[in-house]
């Protein structure tokens, strides 16, 4: 039914928990799971403020090397139980176009994501990833939620 299952990460509590479904449906299928995290564009500020002393590239690199041991972590734990993995760390886009795009560049079956469950003004100012992904998507979206927030 899927052979190819695409796990976003982000590193957080729900993307460690989604990580444990999406790799018991690629266990399941024989599928191969591809692990994506997105180090979207860092923010530059215009201008050069008096007293502004702040080197970006560290923040880039800071930022490839979190998605690079993300990523890597995953397909450990992906290996441990038996299941083929790929990675990819993409830089400079929006997470949710970055996703959709990485479902159609892998031949991608089904995504796996975590959900984080904002509500209110939080859902209002910050959107959900999640939500956007399930709206643009062509394949099919498991969103898992984090225990915590199902009964929030």
């Amino acid at each position: 039914m899927y052979q190819h299952i695409l796990f976003p990460t982000d590193g957080s509590d729900g993307a460690e928990f989604a990580l444990d479904h999406a790799i018991d449906l690629a266990s399941t299928y024989d599928a191969t799971l591809h692990v994506l995290h997105v180090v979207a564009d860092v923010w530059y500020p215009s201008g050069d403020p008096e007293g502004f002393d702040f080197d970006m590239s560290s923040v880039e690199k800071h930022l490839q090397e979190r998605g690079d041991r993300l990523v890597r972590e995953a397909s450990e734990r992906a290996a441990e139980s038996g299941v083929d993995c790929e990675t990819e760390v993409v830089t400079g886009r929006t997470p949710h176009r970055a996703i959709v795009d990485a479902t159609e560049d892998h031949d991608v079956d089904l995504v796996v994501m975590a959900t984080h469950g904002r509500r209110g003004l939080d859902r209002l100012l910050m959107g959900s990833v999640a939500e956007k992904v399930l709206r643009l998507s062509e394949v099919p979206v498991l969103a898992v939620k984090f225990p915590e927030e199902a009964d929030e």
